[in-house]
């Protein structure tokens, strides 16, 4: 259930845990940050402080806390460590960029070969991408995206800047993409869409590095079950663009789709969801009834039937809502955000028979605008040229779900959301692995 109530906070003043002379400014700060979030509430896509209302923080606050020196700002996250007896790492910077007014301009491209210490997609026991920023000026956080061959790899929000400048480094695990790594010559595509004018003058300057680690001749493989999948195809747009690669989904009946021809020798596959809120939705989760409410649904249709959906955990940009929140410690998700995995093995009887087929995207009650794409995982029989399948069961009902809302005056009211949603397949493959049943739960 979500309130909304027009009375604000009150506030305890520990004056006692301040130097005097700061006390007024921050209790004059604490009061107006207060009323800014208190009058944003009723649009939450407006929960960002402008460059005014943080130079007024910066200014207000102690000059032991102001920021003289640049920030490393940082999001919470277990280490990467290779397995035991790995060696490595065989380092690889794959592009360096300042990004500067590159809105609504092409990505960044950069012709990607294969590290020369890499000989095979089986020898990688741990694929590390790192991407490593900073940025001067005035700037608000920006969204960017890492693609090879179309596959994204990346998505992230930028740190917003301070005073003092800005700095972090995001740490991602690639190995799953061993394949598309060891592929063969291809395209890199990094974009940011970032904005210079008089007020905004940050440039984000970033490294891309691909760092690799490699099995000794005595260890072994992991397990089929457990392998990274041997061909990964995009399921996004093309180069050449003005933008991301990722479709953009800018209500809610909109449906984003591209064609795919899956191999007839395929014995699973995994769709990888990227997903991302913006603009008006930015802050879905706290929207009022006349903004389409706080629910949001990511679907997948294949062919025009929905295959699965996703509930996307509600990521908080670094600028979102008041930045000092995120300062230097990120919220979850924020600089290496979450991927999602619908099984579609279920389907590959309709899919092995070498014809395209339409993948869409759709996301429930939207507004504008939503970032989607995916990438197609794809396990391969290596000693058979093809192999069979066949559905056995399939069920997707609509959506079942709502918004009562209650309100006396039409200021003050509270309403609640409930949705639910259940799909399942289960479908059989054939291969040199046997028969195979898969039943896939979604929702």
């Amino acid at each position: 259930m979500f309130h909304l109530n027009s009375q604000p906070s009150v506030g305890h003043n520990r004056a006692r845990t301040m130097p005097t002379s700061s006390a007024p400014r921050l209790l004059f700060l604490c009061i107006t940050l207060l009323s800014h979030f208190h009058s944003a509430v009723a649009r939450p896509h407006h929960l960002h402080l402008s460059v005014q209302d943080v130079a007024t923080v910066e200014a207000a606050l102690p000059a032991r806390h102001r920021a003289k020196a640049k920030t490393t700002f940082f999001e919470v996250d277990r280490p990467l460590r290779p397995p035991r007896g790995s060696s490595g790492p065989c380092s690889t910077l794959l592009l360096s960029h300042s990004f500067a007014l590159t809105l609504t301009k092409p990505p960044v491209t950069a012709a990607y070969s294969p590290p020369s210490c890499l000989r095979g997609a089986g020898d990688v026991s741990l694929a590390v991408l790192e991407w490593r920023a900073d940025c001067h000026g005035v700037q608000y956080d920006r969204i960017f995206g890492v693609w090879l061959g179309g596959a994204e790899l990346l998505r992230g929000s930028t740190a917003e800047p301070r005073p003092g400048g800005v700095t972090w480094s995001v740490h991602k695990d690639v190995t799953k993409y061993a394949s598309l790594l060891a592929a063969g010559n291809s395209t890199l595509a990094v974009y940011l869409g970032n904005l210079i004018d008089d007020t905004y003058n940050g440039v984000y300057y970033a490294n891309l590095t691909l760092h690799l680690y490699f099995r000794r001749k005595a260890q072994s493989a992991p397990p089929t079950a457990s392998a990274p999948a041997d061909l990964i195809l995009p399921v996004s747009r093309s180069l050449p663009l003005d933008d991301g690669l990722w479709f953009v989904v800018q209500n809610g009946t909109d449906v984003e789709s591209t064609r795919v021809a899956v191999p007839a020798n395929a014995y699973r596959a995994v769709l990888e969801v990227y997903v991302s809120s913006h603009y008006s939705d930015e802050f879905w989760y706290m929207n009022t009834p006349d903004q389409n409410g706080p629910f949001r649904e990511v679907t997948v249709q294949l062919d025009g039937d929905v295959v699965g959906a996703v509930w996307p955990f509600p990521v908080i940009y670094t600028g979102g809502i008041n930045p000092l929140i995120w300062r230097p410690i990120t919220s979850i998700g924020s600089f290496n955000l979450p991927t999602y995995d619908i099984e579609l093995t279920p389907f590959l009887g309709k899919l092995l028979d070498s014809k395209e087929h339409e993948v869409g995207f759709a996301v429930t009650n939207a507004q504008n605008s939503w970032y989607v794409n995916a990438n197609l995982h794809l396990w391969l029989d290596p000693k058979s040229s093809t192999t069979a399948g066949g559905l056995i069961s399939y069920d997707a009902p609509k959506l079942a779900g709502g918004i009562n809302s209650h309100s006396l005056d039409g200021i003050d009211g509270e309403y609640r959301a409930t949705a639910s949603r259940n799909i399942s397949a289960t479908g059989w493959v054939s291969s040199s692995r046997g028969n195979i049943t898969t039943i896939s739960p979604s929702g």
